[in-house]
């Protein structure tokens, strides 16, 4: 964890200026006066995979800009079972519930090495009050989560085995290589998709013979989308 400077965060001697994200990150329209009104650090985080951010329940000391890797939110359902709800890509907001309730509701976990910005509630509540810019972009990013949400939802919740995993191998494709797209461990996408370990594989397998995925490692994390039509048709 490395404490950001006020003066440094503008300046850009952590990235911040010219970050390669900026124009998709909470602070993005912020100016110097802005961030003169910020009196406590900004951290700079980074976390290993599968290394979690917080836990479900727990009371929130800020929210996190993810600026590079993926992060995974899980919920425990009522008969002990976690379920992924989401997964959170470079640019989006992670804990933004913690601004009206002071808790997390899901547990945030690192599904390859992340970093983030850690923005503590209280830079957060001030800014909203006193930068109308700050105030547009966390409302246009809570709006944008609850529509990934939905999004999420409706497109890996329902169908076939099959129609959820090319759903979600279009979902995840690389933003700087569309033909691209990254996977993870086949317990964390079954959990996601409400399937079985087995069937996750089984269809990964069906989609690489069909022609519409080419595996480019021994992992089974990454992709070449080599017949998007046909992912789009499941």
């Amino acid at each position: 964890m490395i404490p950001i400077k006020i003066d440094s965060a503008w300046k850009g001697t952590s990235d911040c200026r010219n970050c390669g994200i900026r124009d998709m990150v909470l602070f993005a329209d912020l100016n110097e006066q802005d961030f003169g009104e910020i009196h406590t650090p900004i951290d700079d985080m980074v976390f290993a995979a599968d290394a979690p951010l917080y836990t479900e329940g727990e009371t929130a000391v800020g929210v996190f800009t993810l600026r590079k890797g993926m992060v995974k939110l899980v919920r425990a359902t009522a008969d002990g079972r976690e379920r992924i709800v989401r997964v959170l890509r470079p640019g989006d907001v992670i804990g933004l519930e913690a601004l009206a309730t002071a808790r997390y509701d899901s547990e945030a976990i690192a599904l390859v090495e992340a970093h983030v910005c850690r923005i503590p509630l209280s830079v957060l509540h001030h800014l909203s009050s006193n930068s109308p810019r700050l105030h547009k972009r966390l409302m246009q990013k809570w709006q944008g989560a609850l529509k990934d949400a939905d999004d999420w939802l409706a497109d890996l919740n329902f169908g076939s085995a099959r129609q959820r995993v090319a759903a979600l191998a279009l979902k995840m494709r690389d933003p700087d290589q569309p033909d691209f797209t990254s996977f993870f461990a086949r317990d964390d996408m079954g959990a996601m998709l409400d399937i079985k370990l087995e069937t996750v594989s089984r269809e990964i397998s069906s989609l690489v013979r069909d022609g519409a995925l080419k595996p480019c490692d021994k992992q089974g994390r990454r992709y070449e989308i080599t017949n998007e039509v046909l992912l789009q048709r499941q």
